[in-house]
């Protein structure tokens, strides 16, 4: 009997052990996203399963170009998944289809975004020009037209952002590993 029970106590302490392994991981470390909807096509799909770097922006901040999944500034119960365009205290302009970004609100000298990650001929519609404060970003999905980003809600304050995007799982034919592009 004491056997039984010294094997039962010692399953017990494993369950709780990998239970609080689990935790930790997900909680501080790695989240799973499931892609829902087109914004993101062609980078990333309608049911696309992807893995969350939760860490990184606890070391440095998120840089122009990387995929991110955030909470949605209007419903923090919905997640998004969209790509840094406009970092802490820049100004965007999307003009005549294209985007530059300036280091601030005085400066004259932008960068224009050669943005090679996007389907050839697909352009950035519309016009804007915003100011980030210091603590928020401009992001924008890569099917541009059918977006619902910041061109629509404004700025995202860092608070919303959950993680970045480093690994897409599914479909096992598209498996990936993801770098923010150079501009």
């Amino acid at each position: 009997m004491r056997k039984f029970f010294a094997s039962l106590l010692e399953v017990l302490e494993i369950a709780v052990i990998a239970v609080a392994a689990v935790f930790i991981v997900r909680t501080y470390l790695v989240q799973p996203f499931l892609v829902s909807g087109t914004s993101m096509v062609p980078t990333f799909g309608n049911g696309d399963y992807v893995l969350t770097d939760e860490l990184t922006y606890h070391v440095r901040p998120p840089e122009r170009g990387e995929v991110v999944v955030f909470h949605d500034p209007e419903d923090w119960s919905t997640y998004f998944i969209k790509r840094v365009i406009g970092l802490p205290g820049e100004r965007v302009v999307i003009k005549n289809d294209q985007i530059t970004v300036y280091p601030n609100a005085s400066s004259t000298n932008g960068l224009v975004l050669g943005e090679t990650y996007l389907p050839q001929g697909l352009v950035t519609s519309g016009s804007a020009d915003v100011t980030l404060s210091s603590s928020t970003y401009f992001m924008l999905g890569d099917n541009r037209p059918y977006s619902y980003d910041s061109r629509s809600w404004g700025p995202l304050s860092a608070r919303n952002i959950v993680g970045l995007v480093r690994f897409r799982l599914w479909p096992l034919t598209e498996l990936q590993v993801f770098a923010a592009p150079h501009y």
